[in-house]
């Protein structure tokens, strides 16, 4: 049976992994035959929103603590990753990929992304192992593999059809990293089938929940499609 990690930047879709991502990908990989297993990073996110007001509240979280909350205490630490166990991966939307993952939010593309992270990437991309991600995060494979000698391609939506973010400077950081950036709406996905990534835009566009379900669906069939 294909084993998939899902690598969570904490609880909650302002500074962690979006919790209807996340829980819609493990219900779609065991749909679809396959186990999961969490996968989060001992270390404190860069901040807490209070999800119902908005605002950055006083509070401490740690991401792996917090994932816990999504995996029913079921995650292990990224340095516990071994290879060999992982046949894909997938990485769902939220705020934790540009604020904990990645410095996107507060720095844009000149941003840093966590050296665990890149490395795991870089390691599953190196041995042809494919990876899916969501919504917003791929700007954390763009972080992953900026420099490196792959250029995926990649999709964040597209600015045809109606957004609660800026699409185009998206796309505009993207290039910059040296990404190929496809447009596609929340009824499609990207699949780079040369660097074995496919992107999905989800949550990324205005959407329904049914939507992102559907839009999630087709991005684990071609995940594992690839494997």
């Amino acid at each position: 049976m294909k084993r998939i990690g899902v690598l969570l930047s904490g609880c909650g879709v302002y500074d962690g992994a979006e919790i209807q991502e996340s829980v819609l990908s493990m219900l779609a990989i065991e749909e679809e035959g396959a186990t999961y297993f969490c996968i989060s990073i001992n270390q404190n996110q860069f901040h807490t929103v209070n999800h119902f007001t908005g605002e950055v509240v006083d509070q401490q979280r740690n991401m792996l603590e917090e994932s816990a909350r999504i995996a029913r205490g079921n995650v292990i630490d990224i340095s516990d990753v071994v290879l060999d166990d992982i046949d894909g991966l997938v990485i769902p939307g939220g705020f934790g990929s540009a604020k904990n993952f990645t410095k996107w939010a507060i720095e844009g593309p000149e941003g840093n992304i966590l050296p665990e992270i890149k490395l795991l990437l870089i390691n599953l991309m190196n041995i042809g192992k494919p990876i899916l991600a969501l919504c917003v995060s791929p700007i954390v494979v763009a972080k992953a593999f900026e420099g490196s000698s792959f250029s995926p391609k990649l999709t964040i939506g597209t600015t045809l059809f109606k957004s609660p973010y800026d699409i185009q400077s998206f796309n505009e950081g993207l290039r910059v990293t040296g990404m190929t950036v496809q447009e596609k709406s929340v009824q499609e996905v990207e699949i780079d089938e040369v660097n074995k990534l496919v992107t999905a835009p989800c949550y990324m566009m205005e959407a329904s929940i049914l939507e992102v379900r559907k839009n999630i669906q087709q991005g684990v069939k071609a995940l594992i499609t690839l494997m």
